[in-house]
């Protein structure tokens, strides 16, 4: 049989139904699971108002003891509805001068009458989200650099590592696999400072859009690494958030490095670098790649035919505020002048 459904309200006619028919208070109480106060309140209240009396009584108070007055009210919504740029600060001062006698609303109450009667348009909040640029092919060694931060592991000292790897696109060569303790960017400058002395510069550098390669606050997510970049006359390109496949070659040697350098981690920082110096040496001159027709990256990658200019790129690092205008580019896909 089908389950039988009930109601507060006809609980409650049961209730004073069997009282009228001469129960026990208490017993009948006891049975509904109620204190005899409430027995007597629900009986009281079906002989005043019937069956009405039954149904749940609204709980809003009976007046309000700081609540506007009507006439107030009514003039916030016209001031509202003939000028409806104005906010709740300038609407105050019209009822300020309008109303002399009476407490003046706080800002606040004015900006709740309005929202109350549908007044307040919610804007949502901008986010200037971080875009993809042009990506190039890179088809020859130092045409495009890859750089980016293998996922953080922990070492056996309980310190965080943050691999930063960079890998030459065409050849696969593994140029720089430090072992770092954050992804602050002075420890990124030093990196390929080096880089740029021992191999010279490409002409791209390919990263996501986090730190240190970007900054979310900056002119085009410009940061200070980035500047640098610009300065040496390097190229910018970033792929779009949340597609790592297209920094795929890159991604994918991730894999190898996780597989063969880090599990299980170093107890420390220079063991860790001990393991990343072995396996880059491995991977570069003795790991055969199919995509090289089994060649290893050291057969096929030569260093760049543009050397790292003759400015003090130690000065350029320690910039505190990089100069940039927007006379630069609309983007940052834009390349800069060749050195």
């Amino acid at each position: 049989m089908p389950w039988r459904e009930c109601s507060v309200v006809d609980e409650r006619m049961r209730f004073v139904a069997r009282r009228l028919a001469g129960e026990s208070m208490a017993e009948l109480c006891r049975e509904f699971g109620i204190s005899r106060k409430t027995g007597y309140k629900i009986v009281d209240r079906y002989q005043e108002c019937g069956i009405h009396g039954l149904t749940d009584r609204s709980r809003r108070p009976y007046r309000y003891a700081n609540q506007l007055p009507f006439q107030v009210e009514t003039y916030i919504l016209t001031v509202k509805r003939e000028h409806a740029s104005w906010g709740a600060r300038k609407i105050r001062e019209r009822v300020r001068r309008r109303f002399a006698g009476i407490p003046i609303p706080a800002k606040s109450t004015i900006h709740a009458v309005l929202d109350r009667h549908g007044l307040v348009e919610r804007r949502g909040r901008i986010r200037r989200r971080a875009q993809g640029t042009a990506l190039s092919l890179g088809h020859r060694p130092n045409e495009l650099w890859c750089t980016d931060y293998k996922g953080e592991f922990l070492l056996g000292n309980q310190h965080y590592c943050y691999p930063l790897t960079i890998t030459d696109h065409a050849s696969r060569f593994l140029l720089a696999c430090e072992a770092l303790p954050s992804t602050q960017e002075t420890y990124a400058f030093t990196v390929f400072e080096r880089l740029f002395k021992e191999h010279g510069l490409p002409t791209n550098i390919r990263s996501d859009n986090g730190v240190p390669f970007s900054s979310a606050h900056a002119l085009f997510h410009l940061s200070r690494l980035a500047v640098w970049w610009l300065r040496l006359g390097i190229g910018l390109e970033r792929i779009q958030p949340g597609h790592p496949q297209q920094n795929d070659r890159h991604e994918r040697m991730h894999l190898t490095l996780k597989k063969e350098a880090t599990k299980p981690a170093a107890a420390n920082f220079l063991q860790q670098q001990a393991r990343f110096d072995s396996f880059l040496e491995t991977f570069n001159t003795e790991r055969p790649h199919e995509a090289l027709n089994m060649n290893c990256p050291a057969d096929v990658y030569h260093p760049s035919p543009r050397p790292t200019r003759a400015c003090r790129i130690s000065i350029i690092r320690s910039t505190t505020k990089p100069s940039w205008s927007r006379s630069a580019g609309a983007s940052v896909s834009a390349r800069p002048r060749s050195i």
